[in-house]
């Protein structure tokens, strides 16, 4: 593979380019499973020998979610991952950056896994690590039908779309929580202004009103001024069960 004086091969400046268009496109759409169905479908297209790919959402180093599925197998895969407790994005992935099954019939790291993995029609798999927040963690999984599909290019090129879809998933999820403050503050101050208007309260006693519902209940702030602007009324202990 030919490279350039400045370092890396002209297939990965023009992956590189190529992801760089796809991140600012996705950037513009605001929906976060979007972006992250994007590069998905860019893993499949661009990526040696993936067949399926999807992201797994790690919660609490426990609890597994897959999300932007290609098709069934992500989602039996990340279940099974669930269900034994063990697999690549369940514990290798919080330690490497990537993590190869060439054959999943022959993999001894998690044997119960494995087994079950590989009944399932999954024979390959490549986890790349997206981000790690704690115990929290993002990874791209991505899934072949053939042993031994995927080589170093894989993992040089996966690496490359990871690094794109991280940052653009960033992107998106701090537009979400700004907009959802946004919305959030707005709320707040719609249920504040409901509260003054009917008990001529000033904005501070309206808001120690808001504030003790939301102790009483249980329930975040929002939830209550969003409550008592569709229902006309505050929250019960009852309302939030």
């Amino acid at each position: 593979m030919p490279s350039s004086q400045y370092g890396g091969s002209v297939r990965e400046r023009d992956l590189a380019t190529e992801l760089a268009e796809l991140a600012r496109g996705l950037q513009q759409e605001p929906d976060s499973d979007a972006i992250l169905a994007g590069f998905v479908h860019a893993a499949i297209e661009l990526i040696p020998g993936v067949d399926e790919g999807s992201v797994s959402l790690v919660l609490g180093r426990r609890n597994i979610g897959a999300r932007a599925c290609s098709g069934d197998l992500p989602v039996r895969i990340d279940a099974l991952q669930m269900e034994t407790g063990e697999g690549p994005c369940m514990e290798a992935a919080y330690e490497h950056r990537t993590v190869r099954v060439p054959d999943m019939a022959h993999e001894q790291r998690w044997p119960l896994f494995a087994q079950r993995a590989t009944e399932a029609g999954a024979r390959g798999m490549l986890s790349i690590q997206l981000w790690v927040e704690g115990d929290d963690l993002g990874a791209l999984n991505l899934y072949s039908y053939k042993a031994d599909a995927f080589t170093d290019e894989s993992e040089n090129v996966g690496l490359l779309v990871a690094s794109h879809a991280a940052v653009a998933f960033a992107e998106a999820e701090k537009s979400r929580q700004l907009h959802a403050a946004i919305d959030s503050r707005d709320a707040i101050g719609q249920a504040k202004g409901i509260l003054m208007e009917r008990h001529k309260i000033t904005g501070e006693q309206a808001f120690i009103v808001l504030s003790m519902a939301s102790q009483r209940t249980h329930l975040k702030l929002w939830s209550v001024a969003d409550y008592l602007i569709n229902s006309g009324d505050l929250p019960d202990r009852d309302t939030a069960h």
